[in-house]
């Protein structure tokens, strides 16, 4: 089964359990890391979410888009970014379709997927083309940041430190609190700038799901190269801590991510704008009043207005982010279903 197997490889741990810390300590202690990590992840922002609702239904009748009234977008997004998320969404949701079927097999829904597919077997090689694809997106990205996104701020320093960066500051701290105290009503909407703190942790999530379910499932991919100058009990440890993340991915996406971006009030039934690449001037307005007065002030209005997309294609994308809303939501309830009905 292995013909690349070493003396290395030979150490997996084929009847190990999480279970006992004594015998397997490297797996009892991921395995509640990263439970934690899970649970907590999911407990912390869900309340931040219900926080968060009745402010959003009091913007929403405050403000109501018109969509058909608007003669121009604000564009936030390029057209790269905006393909590259197509591609992520494609990846992603083909991940988490497979990637589930194979982790609960053990349920009738996972046995009717693997057969529509054709077969677990075909499964996991979906699996694996998905993770290549998602992998080309990260480095497109990656490539677009050091080529293309550093001559626009005019540096990498720029890029990485200046006004609009992606990295967590204090200022993020600052709105992250104020805006709890406005959820109390204590305080007033801080005036977000371009990116806020939850875009931001949207965004390296990405960062960090690569990294650690990529790197691990790499692993998993390729036991008998990895194990020639690693212990054999790390494909255990891989196994759990590929397992457990990518569900803790796929909950929060499909839930807190769904939410933050689609499901509020004001934003529902979906923002479009990461497809479309623009947003209404008023909703810009509304949503990062920082950012529109700096646009204002730098008189860079006129230069980032974009025409519409034609009404086929934003019937296009409207069907594309409704099914990929409506896959999301029903691969939540088949984890559900995994995790509490089918133990019974």
């Amino acid at each position: 089964c292995h013909p690349g197997a070493t003396r290395r490889f030979a150490g997996y741990l084929t009847h190990a359990t999480h279970h006992d810390p004594k015998k397997y300590p490297y797996l009892f202690y991921s395995f509640w890391f990263m439970t934690i990590l899970l649970v907590g992840t999911l407990s912390f922002f869900g309340i931040h979410t219900l926080l968060w609702l009745p402010r959003s239904l009091q913007i929403r009748k405050q403000f109501k888009r018109k969509r058909e009234e608007e003669k121009y977008l604000i564009r936030r997004f390029t057209k790269l970014e905006s393909w590259l998320h197509i591609f992520m969404v494609l990846s992603f949701l083909s991940l988490s379709i497979t990637g589930l079927t194979i982790k609960f097999s053990y349920t009738s829904w996972a046995s009717v997927i693997s057969k529509i597919l054709g077969g677990f077997g075909v499964t996991g090689i979906i699996h694996r083309i998905s993770a290549v694809v998602m992998f080309c997106v990260f480095f497109t990205h990656i490539f677009d940041l050091i080529i293309n996104k550093r001559k626009e701020y005019g540096s990498l320093k720029k890029l990485i430190f200046g006004k609009n960066t992606m990295i967590f500051t204090l200022r993020d701290v600052r709105e992250f609190f104020q805006t709890i105290l406005w959820f109390f009503g204590r305080k007033e909407r801080p005036q977000y700038g371009r990116w806020t703190y939850w875009e931001k942790f949207d965004y390296f999530a990405v960062f960090w799901g690569i990294a650690i379910i990529g790197s691990t499932g790499l692993m998993l991919w390729f036991s008998e190269f990895f194990t020639r100058f690693l212990p054999g009990w790390l494909i255990n440890v891989a196994t759990i801590i590929h397992s457990d993340e990518a569900l803790l991915a796929t909950g929060f996406i499909f839930t807190i991510h769904f939410f933050n971006t689609h499901l509020r009030p004001e934003k529902f039934p979906m923002d479009t704008v990461i497809f479309t690449g623009g947003l209404p001037e008023e909703e810009l307005k509304m949503d990062k009043p920082e950012e529109y007065n700096y646009l204002i002030e730098k008189g860079l209005m006129e230069k980032n207005k974009m025409e519409p997309l034609p009404e086929h294609k934003m019937r296009t994308i409207k069907i594309f982010a409704w099914a990929a809303l409506s896959i999301g939501f029903f691969i939540i309830l088949w984890i559900i279903y995994a995790m509490i009905f089918a133990y019974r």
